[in-house]
């Protein structure tokens, strides 16, 4: 069946953590939680199991009155029912979020992972009961459906039926369907949340002063950012250990969860592992492929940045542990409240309209910034449902590092929230514009502390920061999806790989982006096991490389046309998933089916290493 068009949990890849920082000292993050009972009071809210129930009534009704009856359906008929049809799924998809969130909250506590698997398994109830209509659509020949897709009854349903269509050569039967649906209860959900159950309660020995203490995900992640390169080395090796130690497990999640990919892919008959992603990303296999290799070709300028650090830490070679460490001049800690005020700040200098929605997630209690014991690592952002509004999950330990993931994620919130009103499946985007407003508020943020800045050392501190964000997000997120790539091949060719393999394939993706500017340790190659996107949402990464440099063009654009390109940046947010990503973004002019347009946006990261080069002196 079509991958759900409901694709809640967006994440940050920032460098090695998602998010993680310094430590939680001083930080002012604690007790800022999220208020889910504008979702549901609580687990045991009988509301929640009524729109379970509700929707499964609902679908139960809905196969009634359409099943077999799909093609004979005039165009505003079928309007009709896919208005009926939304309306069926949004109790469910309101449980489900509420679920998931309880869950990653908190996912220690053995009702959150109990409530989580009911609702994953009464929505697999729902879905099979709503199977028939999207097999009937897509079954129609294209004659038919093409006359339908004419009728400007469903003009506003069009891209929503054609998205659907694309998936025609790779649907099974409804009995088969049934089937799949039913065994990824067991299977592949199963996995992912053994896996973020393990990775939540994961005790990680760091020595620090000569005293060995047991860290988490969280807490270790942010040693590697420590300006004592003694603290940093101590938090990698904590880190390689802690998942050393799981590492037969982890693998196996990894093995398992290829593997079920690979028969999937088979009986869908995907003729290569990431072909099922590029279709829900709206994207031509061919335009992935030349951001990929543009974004290879320069490599060498990763080793020429890493180059300048290492100078400007006063070593001679950088280890993989030092690549995060902090530029002397950015240090310190900033408060949860500091972070508000920057992004806020930053967001309204370029719509009030944006500061105004981003506010909301403060005042209302949309996120959740403390860390505590079992709540999932990263940070991510849930869009929910349109009804409700999104949710953020964040991390905050108080460097500037998570003043810009706050500035990332609420991106999203604000992107979200600003297309809620396209509906339950059009609200959000495919992953490749997903992160457009994500990394431009992260660029608002990051230009705004530079207007502000008069000390070159701290002007400097920032720009690398800034660079080295954006190789995490573009050159790191390559060299993950090349991992992947390998990883899926090697899985089909090789059968069941051990650790060792696994690892040797990590490091081969990794190597050519470094060259002979940063030691990759025997360490670092155990550090794939912990990234959750390999789990959650095979092939996701390539997205995050899409839009930094999209980002990077829509500045551009921004600095050439001033105040008028506003407008037009705001309507494409409110558009959400309502047209494919080629068609919204040539509405402000830019091609992304030209094979030269990520050249554009490398180029201006070359700029900004020429920048730090330049006030190094």
């Amino acid at each position: 069946m079509t991958p759900s068009r409901t694709t809640p949990v967006r994440t940050v890849p920032l460098a090695e953590t998602d998010g993680a920082g310094a430590n939680m000292e001083g930080a002012g993050a604690a007790g800022v939680r999220w208020d889910l009972s504008h979702l549901f009071e609580g687990p045991e809210d009988p509301r929640l199991e009524q729109a379970l129930t509700r929707s499964l009534e609902s679908a139960g009704a809905f196969a009634a009155e359409y099943r077999g009856r799909v093609a004979e359906l005039t165009a505003p008929e079928l309007a009709d029912a896919l208005d009926a049809y939304e309306g069926v799924q949004e109790p469910s998809a309101r449980a489900g979020a509420y679920a998931q969130l309880l869950f990653a909250g908190d996912t220690t506590t053995p009702r959150h992972g109990a409530l989580l698997q009911r609702v994953q398994e009464r929505g697999t109830e729902i879905r099979n009961l709503l199977l028939f209509f999207e097999l009937e659509w897509v079954a129609l020949g294209d004659e038919h459906a093409n006359a339908l897709l004419d009728d400007p009854a469903l003009a506003r349903r069009r891209h929503l039926l054609v998205a659907m269509r694309r998936y025609r050569p790779h649907v099974l039967s409804e009995p088969e369907e049934r089937v799949l649906g039913e065994m990824a209860n067991t299977g592949r959900h199963a996995m992912s949340r053994l896996f973020d159950e393990i990775m939540s309660s994961l005790p990680f020995p760091v020595e620090i002063d000569g005293e060995t203490r047991e860290l988490g995900e969280e807490e270790v992640l942010s040693l590697l950012y420590a300006p004592q390169r003694d603290v940093r080395r101590s938090g990698a090796r904590g880190l390689t250990e802690g998942l050393r130690q799981n590492a037969r497990t982890l693998a196996f999640i990894f093995n398992t969860l290829v593997h079920d990919k690979a028969i999937e892919d088979r009986l869908r008959h995907y003729g290569e592992p990431m072909q099922v992603r590029n279709l829900a990303n709206e994207i031509e296999p061919e335009s992935v492929d030349s951001l990929i290799s543009a974004s290879v070709a320069r490599y060498p300028l990763v080793a020429r940045y890493y180059r300048l650090k290492a100078k400007l830490l006063g070593v001679d070679s950088l280890a993989d542990y030092d690549r995060y460490a902090p530029i002397p001049g950015a240090e310190g800690a900033r408060s949860f409240d500091d972070a508000r005020r920057i992004v806020l700040d930053a967001y309204g200098d370029f719509a009030p309209e944006m500061a105004d929605v981003a506010r909301r997630f403060f005042d209302e209690r949309w996120i959740d910034a403390e860390l505590r014991p079992g709540k999932r690592g990263g940070a991510f952002c849930a869009s929910t449902v349109p009804s409700v509004h999104p949710y953020v999950l964040l991390n905050y330990t108080g460097n500037l590092r998570d003043v810009m993931t706050v500035a990332h994620e609420l991106g999203h919130g604000v992107h979200q929230h600003l297309a809620a009103p396209h509906g339950l499946f059009e609200q959000d985007t495919p992953l490749t514009t997903a992160e457009t407003a994500s990394v431009f508020g992260e660029m608002l943020v990051f230009r705004r502390l530079m207007r502000e800045e008069t000390d070159p050392r701290v002007r400097l501190a920032l720009l690398c920061g800034k660079i080295e964000d954006a190789f995490a997000t573009v050159f790191r997120q390559v060299a993950m999806t090349r991992f992947e790539q390998s990883m899926h091949a090697a899985r089909r060719e090789e059968g069941e790989l051990p650790i060792e393999r696994m690892n040797e394939l990590w490091m081969a993706a990794n190597r050519p982006m470094f060259g002979d500017s940063v030691e990759l340790t025997e360490d670092y190659g155990w550090w794939w096991l912990y990234i959750p996107h390999f789990v959650h949402s095979p092939f996701y990464c390539y997205a995050y490389a899409y839009g930094e440099l999209l980002v990077l063009a829509l500045l551009r654009r921004y600095d050439e046309e001033g105040a008028g390109f506003v407008p037009r940046y705001l309507e494409l947010l409110a558009a959400g998933g309502s047209e494919t990503p080629a068609v919204l973004l040539s509405r402000i002019d830019l091609d992304v089916t030209d094979p030269g347009f990520w050249d554009g946006g490398l180029a201006l990261l070359e700029d900004l290493v020429i920048e730090a080069e330049t006030l190094a002196g």
